[in-house]
């Protein structure tokens, strides 16, 4: 009986058990070496071992801090500009007249004793910005302009009254000297022209509360016709610039020049989201002349032009699909009436820039060197034609 049972026992491990095992190896072998072949079983695998991931705090990835994501600051940019935008005080001296009918004959003998004409003292607050270390600063013309005593106060607490060196009311810049040690000095952009939607910070002391930073983007270029001054074009940004702002930094990101704040647009007084700076590299072209010659130096063509409208075009008999600048009034013997050009001629391009608005084409020849030329390529009796001006130089207004 015993035996019997021992036997069955053999048999049942022979027919059942040992395939099995043999069964499940040779599977396991095989799961491990063509994995490919069960694919939901490998991806049951990796979502495991990505959920262990997960809850294991060894085994996790370090993520990155959120702050290191977050914007950057510009605070680099500011250490770099700030000490070289300084605060400018100026002090006026204005006769205060009496009545006009104190004087009359009639009255004289009541009011002789009235005061002679008194004096007051009026002031007014701006920015500008020092240039290099010889002391050179810029700043805007209606900053100082008439001005009896000017004074600059250095972002490094010291103050020294300034020499003005000279104006350009036209462009409204000025150029100042004040005579110090260790002067820190901005640099202008050099890296490209800027371009609309650029971060822009604006330096400055605005109502006279002391140096300010506001930040903004770059929103619109070549402003002109807005009536501000004879030659415009400007930067216009969304920075906040406000009374007392005029004159000093519009820098980029960096910390490097790109505009001189000069206006606002505004219906309260206070900032409303449309600035004006003046470019550096014009500003720059400023500074250089007025150090050199006392003056700023411009080109002159000697001609009038008027936007070539489809109104004005008809009024010719012109046809209307014609664009550019229409020649009303040469110079006599001046550069362009030299050049060849005729009254009547349409100017398309100037040195291969497009010929569209008045005030840019203006702008374009007063910032020609005297003696430069200038490809012209206009129309005349409906064919297209080129010639070449040299620039002379305008004379400053008195």
């Amino acid at each position: 009986m015993h035996n019997d049972t021992k036997r069955q026992s053999h048999d049942w491990l022979t027919l059942y058990l040992i395939p099995t095992l043999l069964g499940l190896i040779i599977a396991l072998l095989v799961i491990l070496i063509k994995p490919q072949w069960f694919p939901s079983i490998t991806a049951h695998h990796q979502n495991t071992a990505s959920q262990n991931e997960a809850i294991s705090p060894t085994a996790a990835t370090p993520q990155t801090p959120l702050a290191l994501s977050s914007p950057v600051s510009y605070s680099t940019a500011v250490e770099r500009a700030a000490p070289a935008v300084v605060n400018i005080f100026t002090q006026r001296i204005i006769q205060e007249k009496r009545h006009p009918l104190l004087d009359a004959p009639f009255l004289k003998r009541f009011f002789s004793n009235q005061d002679e004409p008194s004096e007051r003292m009026q002031s007014s607050l701006g920015s500008g910005v020092i240039m290099n270390d010889a002391g050179y600063i810029l700043t805007n013309h209606h900053v100082i302009a008439e001005a009896d005593e000017i004074r600059v106060a250095l972002n490094d607490g010291r103050e020294v009254e300034a020499k003005l060196i000279g104006s350009d009311a036209e462009v409204d810049l000025a150029v100042l000297k004040i005579n110090l040690p260790n002067l820190s000095y901005i640099q202008i952009a050099e890296s490209g022209p800027v371009n609309i939607g650029d971060v822009v910070l604006a330096i400055g002391n605005p109502f006279g509360v002391g140096q300010t930073v506001t930040m903004g983007i770059v929103s619109a270029l070549g402003r002109n016709q807005l009536g501000l001054n004879t030659y415009e074009d400007y930067i216009q940004t969304d920075a906040a610039i406000n009374p007392g702002n005029s004159g000093g930094a519009l820098i980029n990101a960096h910390g490097y020049l790109v505009g001189i704040n000069a206006a606002i647009y505004s219906q309260s007084g206070g900032s409303q989201g449309i600035g004006f700076a003046i470019p550096a590299n014009s500003a720059a072209q400023v500074l250089a002349d007025i150090t050199q010659f006392g003056k700023t130096i411009r080109g002159w063509m000697g001609i009038e032009v008027q936007e070539a409208t489809p109104a004005l075009l008809a009024n010719l008999g012109l046809p209307n699909a014609l664009e550019g600048l229409l020649v009303t009034g040469l110079s006599l013997n001046g550069p362009a009436q030299q050049s060849g050009l005729m009254i009547g001629d349409i100017i398309t391009t100037l040195n291969d820039k497009e010929s569209i608005s008045a005030k840019s084409a203006m702008n374009q020849i007063a910032a020609l060197r005297p003696g430069e030329n200038i490809i012209i390529e206009f129309i005349r009796s409906g064919r297209k034609q080129s010639t070449v001006a040299i620039a002379g130089k305008r004379q400053s207004p008195q």
